[in-house]
């Protein structure tokens, strides 16, 4: 009887944290070569700007960018044979940004009569399996939201359930050369090779969490925006592909930090990553070895995201250096929200609607939305930003422009001379266009990890020219 050979390692490479974001490197591709990848794994979206991406089917980045990207991985592939794994495909991981980012595959493939073996996964649901679903008690809220009703369910535009690497191995283990994943978590989709490669469970997912980001765990000295990972039997090593960059036990550790509410434990289909007791250790004044992470299966579930289209928003701009605003500034906010959404009603009444007016002073509280401390110096300068929103595109700009002589006139004090505050355009408000938000924030409980995933394949190994594409 012949025996299993004992895992010894595997090596990924992360060309960068977002394919067609920060830009994949030649160089970083011709280090992780000289070190032996395995393969290439990378994310291709967040959430971090927002629902419109998924509810929309656009992605942020741009399409040159992508396919620049693909140029160079594409041929990296080519000439290694190290397959490609992309996660969360145009920005949102829907299926109109999977089918966009296939496209530009397709395209890369016939250009350099490249013929890969390309999977495609996806993990869009319709509203009628997420219904049944939730009928069935398989789905349950996360914090702060509460039971999810049909009615939001019917209100979303596209909802997705994120992926664990169960899918992304089985369409290793039929040879694909790509695989152009929809939503996935970010480490799922660096840990799927490992894993798939009988590497220890708890060092795969905490080397995919630390390497999601591609450069951001290392100390970049130069650019830089891949990273390489060796997972061993005993853990795994991280190290920048760039010379003058290094890991650090600081730089490695700190990612847990990253989108994650604890710092360690790290939820994920599946189960939990616990690095309570890990060891962080400087191998060479570049590379860090972690040791002691560990994998707690839990019931396998499948995080939901659902985006729709709200309200529709109007916005205006001002800049303001007058020293009596600017050392008033909380009192100069009240008072011009008041005054705005009272010229509103008076010029507009009920046809208003229920309507909101946001002012954001920038330079003073935008960003956070908290009372700045007391005794905080005023600043030399700020931006106001008024956003209108409302129940259609035009009320709300009728209701920026009730508001408009308010809001760029407005005295602080009653007596005071008529103030011009600066404004950079002409006209002085702008449509925004619709205002998009995230409805769902829940799990969906699965008995199955591919339950809720659809593979389709692009063969191109037979023909370039025309291609055969079988579910």
């Amino acid at each position: 009887m012949t025996e299993t050979p004992a895992f010894s390692a595997v090596k990924v490479f992360v060309p960068t944290g977002q394919l067609g974001s920060s830009g994949v490197r030649p160089e970083e591709i011709e280090a992780a070569i000289a070190l032996g990848m395995d393969v290439m794994a990378m994310d291709a979206g967040s959430t971090d700007s927002g629902a419109a991406y998924l509810a929309t089917g656009k992605s942020k980045n741009n399409r040159s960018m992508v396919k620049k990207d693909l140029l160079l991985l594409m041929e990296a592939q080519k000439r290694t044979g190290a397959p490609i794994l992309i996660g969360t495909a145009g920005q949102a991981g829907g299926d109109i940004n999977v089918d966009w980012t296939v496209d530009v595959v397709r395209e890369v493939a016939r250009e350099q009569g490249y013929a890969p073996k390309i999977a495609v996964l996806k993990s869009e649901q319709s509203k009628e399996t997420i219904k049944a679903k939730n009928a069935a008690g398989r789905i349950r809220p996360l914090p702060p939201l509460g039971p999810l009703a049909d009615e939001t369910i019917d209100e979303c535009e596209h909802i997705v359930a994120l992926m664990g690497p169960e899918p992304f191995i089985a369409a290793l283990e039929q040879g694909a050369d790509i695989i152009v994943g929809g939503r996935s978590t970010d480490s799922a989709v660096l840990a799927a090779y490992p894993l798939w490669k009988g590497a220890p469970v708890g060092p795969s997912w905490h080397a995919g969490k630390t390497a999601e980001c591609g450069a951001l765990c290392s100390v970049k000295m130069a650019p830089a925006n891949g990273c390489f990972l060796t997972i061993h039997a005993d853990g795994f090593d991280v190290q920048p592909l760039v010379q003058a960059n290094k890991c650090t036990p600081q730089s490695v550790s700190a990612h847990m930090l990253y989108e994650n509410s604890n710092p360690f434990r790290l939820t994920e289909p599946g189960g939990v990553l616990d690095v309570t007791n890990c060891d962080y250790r400087d191998v060479d004044g570049r590379q860090v070895r972690v040791t002691g992470s560990v994998w707690e299966p839990k019931p396998y579930t499948m995080k939901l995201e659902g985006a729709a289209g709200g309200r529709y928003q109007t916005i205006m701009l001002i800049g303001i250096a007058d020293p009596l605003v600017l050392e008033n500034l909380d009192l100069f906010h009240d008072k011009m929200h008041s005054v705005l959404v009272s010229r509103v009603k008076n010029a507009l009444g009920d046809s208003a609607g229920d309507f909101d007016i946001s002012l954001r002073i920038y330079g003073w509280n935008a960003v956070s939305g908290r009372a700045v401390p007391e005794g905080t110096p005023p600043p030399p300068e700020v931006g106001v930003l008024c956003v209108i929103t409302a129940h259609d595109q035009e009320l709300a700009n009728q209701i920026a422009r009730a508001a408009n002589a308010a809001f760029f006139h407005m005295p602080l004090f009653d007596g005071m001379e008529t103030p011009s505050y600066g404004f950079p355009f002409t006209p002085s408000s702008s449509e925004r266009g619709q205002a998009y938000e995230f409805k769902l924030n829940h799990v969906v409980e699965v008995g199955d990890p591919l339950e809720l995933v659809r593979t389709e394949w692009i063969d191109l190994s037979a023909t370039i020219a025309k291609d055969v594409v079988h579910a």
